[in-house]
């Protein structure tokens, strides 16, 4: 892949639930690499549909990714027609496995009819803190063993189905008081606990041959005392080393307060991409210009090495030429055929008897 891909290096949010003319021109003549959508995208599943085709029709070589969060339980973008599937936590005390990789393959289902093609899920975190509100029921559970027990179920069923899985929030974000969404939080965990502990549902996730790993917006003093660890390159280094992970490493949304109230734009995205993250995620596109011009001036001045970003785009382009290389646009009037499934019913249903004890 070539230089003048740059573009390809970031997820960008849009406005609404039609593109714009700005967006339009931003996604096609910077080749961006992919779009994340939230619930103001969202009007219903043809809607999205009509959006994603109209995405896809900018597209340079391979397709963008077209991602989204949701997880089940509070963390859901899209409501209408989905299934509103319960938290993760809730899931896991059904202590079922095969029931996991069930629902994440009914959430793919929906999310591929649509043309969604990568979900920032599954959590690898465990909740070690009960005051933590930003993870909470969104973890499988409060051990190692737990959370384990459920993560390649969920990849498989998201990424057997057309949808790729991305497994936050490394290093672990579960034991946190602080919500990086506000302030950055403060990790004290030694690197020897982090091992018996927080690393072990991330390395089940590589092994389980996960697509995307999320790095978060943490100070780990015990990986570097400086820098967050999403601009810190001994955290990218613990990553790959840790989890055996050789596939695309992607930074939380860089407009979180962690990381935006403590550097520019232009400063976090240089130094996230130095420390070695493939992929900068932003929730406004005006954000993720600013961010590409500044790799774009950084690389002219050699502040990022050309070498660096080669490596980066070739993880882009594996992942988009091994998934994406028959895509099809979206045969909107299908799509009904993906909601209200009876494979869904029978298990909320189960899900329902087993709150109300019925099981």
């Amino acid at each position: 892949m070539s230089l003048d891909n740059y573009g390809q290096l970031i997820i960008s949010g849009i406005k609404g639930t039609a593109l714009l003319p700005e967006e339009i021109e931003f996604i096609k003549n910077e080749k961006l690499g992919g779009i994340i959508f939230f619930a103001h995208n969202f009007e219903d599943p043809a809607q999205l549909a009509e959006l994603v085709n109209s995405i896809q029709k900018l597209r340079d070589e391979y397709p963008l990714f077209i991602s989204v969060d949701q997880e089940g339980g509070r963390i859901i973008r899209f409501k209408k027609h989905f299934t509103q599937f319960p938290s993760m936590l809730d899931l896991a005390r059904m202590d079922s496995p095969k029931l996991v990789f069930e629902v994440h393959q009914i959430l793919a289902k929906e999310l591929a009819a649509c043309g969604i093609n990568l979900s920032y899920s599954p959590c690898c975190d465990i909740l070690t803190n009960p005051e933590n509100t930003v993870i909470g029921d969104r973890a499988y559970g409060t051990d190692a063993e737990t959370v384990e027990k459920y993560i390649s179920a969920a990849i498989r069923g998201l990424q057997t189905n057309g949808v790729l899985a991305c497994a936050k929030h490394f290093p672990g974000h579960g034991g946190t008081t602080q919500d990086s969404h506000y302030d950055l939080p403060l990790v004290k965990t030694s690197l020897q606990q982090m091992r018996q502990r927080e690393l072990i549902p991330f390395v089940k996730a590589s092994k389980s041959r996960v697509e995307f790993m999320m790095m978060a917006h943490l100070m780990v003093d015990a990986l570097d005392d400086k820098l967050p660890t999403s601009l810190s390159a001994k955290a990218y280094d613990f990553l790959r080393n840790e989890t055996k992970f050789t596939k695309i490493v992607i930074t939380d949304d860089m407009e979180m307060k962690a990381i935006a109230d403590r550097f520019s734009i232009e400063e976090a995205a240089v130094l996230a991409m130095n420390a070695g993250t493939d992929m900068l995620l932003y929730r406004f596109m005006d954000d993720a210009k600013k961010a590409l011009n500044a790799i774009r001036e950084a690389t002219k001045k050699r502040v990022i090495k050309k070498e660096g970003l080669l490596e980066k785009l070739g993880r882009v382009e594996r992942c988009k030429k091994e998934y994406f290389s028959n895509y099809q646009p979206i045969y909107i009037p299908k799509i009904s055929e993906a909601f209200n499934t009876l494979d869904a019913k029978k298990i909320m249903d189960q899900y329902q008897a087993f709150q109300t004890g019925k099981v």
